[in-house]
């Protein structure tokens, strides 16, 4: 999830457990703190981007290594606060901070290892957008009542924070579970080969999903919203497959495929060979875009010293316009062609990530 979700649940969680202890102002910045630090593995520089992508949310995310991380961790912050007669207390508020931490991010669509060091996969439920407001705002009016309020119906503001927060995390599981249904009665309906299929939230709400379906001869990208009462309808796109049986063996192409467990695609642009993550963004915007070779003068393919990112991203508020009329269930068709037809004159824009 965004930084400022993180911080709110650490300091929430910080304030449950710790609010009549060491007072609601400190137990709030110490869970914002720690609800923030794992994500400062960003700062590590893996050596290309490919790898930063890839290696973020690794060990400082594994669930076995912030448990181990939670005692030591809290007996450094009581020594700092003197308050050593509080290191369980200080340790179990760590532990949950670190660890609902790991879970939330989980549950978006990216990729977190869990597991390590038993196994680097990186597990996603993807039934949230990284960014949500409706899951992210509860927890800050509890905090805030918390803050100001400083008695027991400040502390009981804060947990009804927590508990409507996890109430909507468990409504996009739902919701997630009745698109997929809808989205798999569809394909077998239309007989259409999945090989795999994924269902994840758009931007900033869950009644609108995106539906990405791998197939032999490419991928399809639709959209299903709650409120539907049309059949979904999938565009068709070619996913570079001969591309990506001459660059396999590549290393980003092949670290690329495994952590976005297959909804990957490969293309030529401009003189430029580029692996995308289809799994954040949608057509034809995404985040994660990797040029891994560049045409020479013989018009051959020279590999590229390390890849270079690339965002292509989506013109923002003809998208949002798109977005909202499309979650509320009106038949628009897919985004690209929906500005054509509006004749709406706005480029998606490539910009360099350094």
């Amino acid at each position: 999830m965004d930084s400022l979700s993180q911080l709110a649940l650490g300091a929430a969680i910080g304030v449950a457990v710790m609010g009549k202890r060491a007072g609601v102002g400190r137990s709030a910045l110490v869970g914002a703190f720690f609800g923030t630090l794992p994500d400062l593995d960003v700062l590590i520089d893996y050596g290309d981007p490919v790898s930063n992508m890839t290696f973020h949310r690794g060990f400082s995310h594994a669930l076995f290594y912030l448990s181990l991380a939670s005692p030591v961790l809290a007996w450094l912050l009581c020594r700092l606060l003197g308050q050593q007669g509080h290191w369980r207390s200080w340790t179990l508020t760590i532990w949950l901070v670190l660890i609902t931490h790991a879970l939330l991010d989980n549950m978006t669509v990216y990729g977190t290892q869990l597991a390590l060091p038993v196994t680097d996969y990186p597990f996603a439920i993807g039934s949230i957008f990284i960014i949500d407001p409706l899951y992210t705002l509860p927890l800050l009016i509890g905090l805030a009542m918390a803050l100001w309020r400083r008695q027991q119906r400040g502390l009981n503001a804060n947990r009804w924070g927590l508990y409507l927060s996890t109430l909507y995390l468990c409504w996009s599981l739902v919701a997630q579970w009745q698109v997929t249904q809808t989205a798999d009665r569809w394909l077998a309906e239309q007989g259409v080969q999945v090989e795999q299929r994924l269902v994840t939230p758009t931007a900033f709400n869950t009644l609108l999903w995106r539906v990405l379906v791998i197939t032999p001869q490419g991928y399809s990208e639709g959209f299903i919203s709650l409120f539907d009462r049309e059949p979904p309808v999938f565009s068709e796109h070619d996913r570079g497959n001969s591309l990506y049986q001459a660059w396999q063996q590549h290393p980003a192409v092949a670290r690329l495929a495994w952590f976005s467990k297959g909804y990957f695609k490969m293309s030529e642009q401009q003189g430029q060979l580029m692996i995308t993550d289809l799994r954040m963004g949608q057509e034809p915007g995404y985040v994660f875009n990797f040029v891994v070779a560049e045409q020479g003068p013989t018009l051959e393919w020279q590999p590229l010293p390390q890849p270079q990112q690339i965002s292509t991203r989506l013109p923002l508020k003809p998208a949002l316009h798109w977005l909202w009329r499309r979650a509320q269930g009106e038949p628009l068709p897919s985004l690209p062609r929906w500005l054509a037809d509006s004749q709406l004159d706005y480029p998606v824009a490539d910009k360099a990530l350094k």
